[in-house]
């Protein structure tokens, strides 16, 4: 057939080629991957992150050891004006079914000692607490409107049992000695140690009423020294210290 004659100006039409398969860096779109982009290496060296999975069902008789982590950027939680605003919202923490009974503030961290009645109540009191922190921190320490105050989701680990219970109770009142806050002695300002009254021996207590509520399950009411080893000794250390 004779090939018919193009119109003035126009182009000829080049021959159709074979379909090549690119790879992905010789695609050339608006989007898609660039040089550095994508999910970074972990870092070895950190702290790994609380994994996101499903919690254990929550047993009304057993307390909850829970840790909480601060951003990081934010001042030491036991700076004198940020861990008033903490004790506080530990205070005005006053939940039906929930109760905050021991607490220790650490420079980046908080540990504190829950009772729940239920799942729910414990869900909805540890989230009532960690906002209650957020808002005063930003509003009167960090004098911002919002922004990020907690680095991870919380840590909980349920206490079965008057052993654990007591260990727990070492770990959280003694837990400055931990991280080699010496200088405040052993009964430590920044957690509810001065108003613990399970020492074996008797301490002073501050003229303010305690921050706390006084525990309603046994094991951490009476069984955590009647069954679990005796009450605590001042300068008794954590598990992890013990030679």
């Amino acid at each position: 057939m004779a090939r018919p004659e193009l119109a003035a100006g126009a182009r000829p039409r080049r021959p159709r080629r074979a379909p090549r398969q690119l790879s992905l860096a010789e695609v050339k779109t608006r989007g898609g991957p660039r040089p550095g982009s994508g999910r970074k290496p972990a870092d070895p060296t950190a702290r790994k992150n609380v994994v996101h999975r499903t919690r254990p069902a929550h047993d009304a008789d057993y307390p909850v050891h829970v840790t909480m982590r601060r951003a990081k950027g934010l001042p030491s939680f036991r700076a004198e004006r940020v861990r008033r605003v903490l004790e506080n919202a530990v205070r005005n923490t006053r939940r039906d079914g929930f109760r905050i009974t021991h607490y220790s503030m650490q420079a980046d961290h908080i540990h504190i000692l829950v009772e729940a009645d239920d799942p729910t109540a414990l869900t909805n009191g540890m989230r009532s607490f960690s906002v209650r922190i957020a808002m005063r921190l930003n509003a009167r320490i960090l004098g911002r409107p919002r922004g990020r105050v907690w680095g991870d989701r919380y840590h909980r680990r349920d206490l079965r049992g008057p052993r654990a219970v007591r260990n727990v109770l070492v770990y959280i009142l003694a837990n400055h000695l931990k991280h080699g806050e010496y200088d405040v002695g052993l009964l430590d300002p920044c957690s509810s140690g001065p108003w613990f009254g399970g020492w074996s021996t008797p301490v002073e207590r501050p003229p303010d009423p305690s921050p706390v509520e006084e525990p309603l399950t046994w094991v951490l009411r009476d069984g955590w020294h009647t069954k679990g080893g005796g009450r605590l000794r001042l300068g008794e250390v954590p598990l992890a210290l013990r030679v």
